[in-house]
């Protein structure tokens, strides 16, 4: 998961530095084209079967990281990187709440009184200009398409801790890219835009880096209880905070740190209630 983290920092950091230019589902287009043929050959090498035993929940698996991909891609470009990531990554309290039904997971005192901490963290990050004025207030439209893509994350996850029960992790892997790829198309058409040549080179990190994301995502979610999991990827917040100092001269103000700690401390106490 903390390998997880460190590649997907390094996708999001690229997919920023493009700014907006080359549309969100061309982004995705190309790094699910190079997924495919990525994954397809190693299952091939492999001798495993890509076609897998329960179409229907691959699928779902499939549209549901397309859906986050997208949303965290037209995202970027209206937010400060940390506080892009650290929204997205609200992904592992949605996770919490949405094991209980489909999980079977508990969610004691504890770790509701958690939850409660973690959106008023999620306030002070966000700072609506009805509270803190239009100056302080992070773009409503980046806020709400970056929870969109964490709420859609963490169906993903579920899907997949689901999944890893009956599939080989690499077909799992395949399956996210095969249904993405012909969606992405369809937006692109009518709506291309040439990348340049250093534009194609931060499309190919994104490629790889995401792909490599994935792989070790999906075989720490094997491993391990989905919310106490997904809270070690919450490093991708250290990282992504590091990319934002370092490309974009980004530095989170006071309020963005305590809604930070805030986040962090819920996400840390929902991990210790699990393990109790």
């Amino acid at each position: 998961m903390l390998l997880s983290a460190a590649s997907f920092s390094v996708m999001v950091a690229s997919a920023k530095y493009l700014g907006g230019r080359i549309p969100a589902a061309q982004i995705v287009l190309v790094r699910t084209l190079f997924a495919i043929v990525a994954t397809y050959a190693f299952l091939y090498q492999a001798g495993i079967s890509p076609r897998g035993n329960r179409q229907g929940l691959l699928a779902l698996r499939g549209l549901l990281g397309f859906g986050a991909l997208l949303c965290l891609y037209s995202a970027l470009p209206r937010l400060p990187l940390a506080e892009a990531t650290l929204i997205q990554y609200m992904n592992p309290i949605f996770v919490t709440v949405l094991a209980v039904p489909i999980l079977g997971e508990r969610v004691g005192r504890a770790s509701l009184l958690a939850l409660a901490v973690a959106f008023c963290g999620l306030v002070f990050v966000a700072k609506p200009a009805l509270l803190f004025g239009v100056g302080d207030a992070l773009d409503p439209v980046g806020v709400g398409l970056g929870l969109t893509a964490a709420l859609l994350s963490s169906l993903a996850y579920i899907s997949v801790r689901k999944l890893v029960e009956t599939e080989h992790r690499m077909v799992i892997v395949l399956y996210f890219p095969l249904v993405s790829a012909p969606l992405a198309l369809l937006l692109v058409l009518g709506n291309y835009v040439a990348p340049t040549l250093a534009e194609w080179g931060l499309l190919g990190l994104i490629a790889v880096f995401t792909q490599l994301g994935q792989i070790f995502l999906t075989r720490g979610l094997a491993q391990e209880k989905a919310g106490r999991a997904s809270t070690v990827g919450y490093a991708q917040v250290l990282f992504a905070a590091g990319w934002g100092a370092l490309l974009f001269g980004d530095l989170p103000d006071v309020w963005s740190l305590v809604g930070a700690l805030l986040i962090l401390a819920a996400v840390v106490t929902i991990a210790r209630s699990k393990e109790r």
